[in-house]
């Protein structure tokens, strides 16, 4: 496949995953669990072919242990428990980065800053402790509404209310850090 067509194929799985709840509410009473769960294989199976991280081996492996129960039963259950999945991976990652640092959000951030001070290698692993801490919450909740949830409730949590939480974290986070930056950068002056 030329290289162009990557981030092409990129952007179209994060889409389909994006969309998944939706794709799992529209197709209630209209196909049977077990085509659904086709597209969850196919879902694993781009992921691998796109990247080959540990990341995407976990949502892959999950994928494929739901898929297979959903094909095997023809159960739905197995399919609204993928993004109980997402969440478990995102969670393992997140903490196994916090016991053999850098964490996570370090790993992030020198990105843009290789060189951190200190104060800001405490503050990330504060952010990826806070991640962990909402990776729990939000599987939680999404594997309550899996299991005793209506469908549309379910749909509603995990294609749009998730994503709302993300993002609110997302930009809470990002108010904190720039009160971080400028303690940091006036701690730094004064002792200059």
């Amino acid at each position: 496949m030329p290289k162009w067509k990557w981030p092409v194929v990129g952007v179209l799985l994060a889409l389909v995953t994006l969309a998944y709840p939706l794709i799992v509410y529209l197709s209630l009473g209209r196909l049977e669990p077990r085509w659904l769960a086709l597209l969850l294989l196919g879902l694993a199976l781009m992921r691998l072919v796109v990247s080959r991280t540990a990341v995407t081996w976990g949502f892959a492996a999950g994928a494929l242990l739901l898929a297979t129960f959903s094909w095997a039963g023809n159960a739905w259950m197995p399919l609204k428990l993928y993004p109980v999945v997402v969440n478990a991976v995102l969670l393992a990652l997140f903490a196994a980065s916090l016991a053999y640092p850098p964490s996570a959000i370090e790993r992030f951030a020198r990105l843009r800053e290789p060189e951190l001070p200190p104060e800001a290698v405490a503050y990330t692993r504060r952010v990826t402790q806070v991640w962990c801490l909402f990776f729990i919450f939000n599987g939680a909740v999404a594997f309550a509404t899996a299991l005793w949830a209506s469908d549309a409730v379910w749909t509603l949590y995990n294609g749009l209310l998730s994503y709302c939480l993300i993002g609110v974290l997302m930009a809470g986070e990002w108010l904190v850090r720039r009160r971080v930056r400028a303690r940091i950068a006036l701690a730094n002056t004064a002792r200059d």
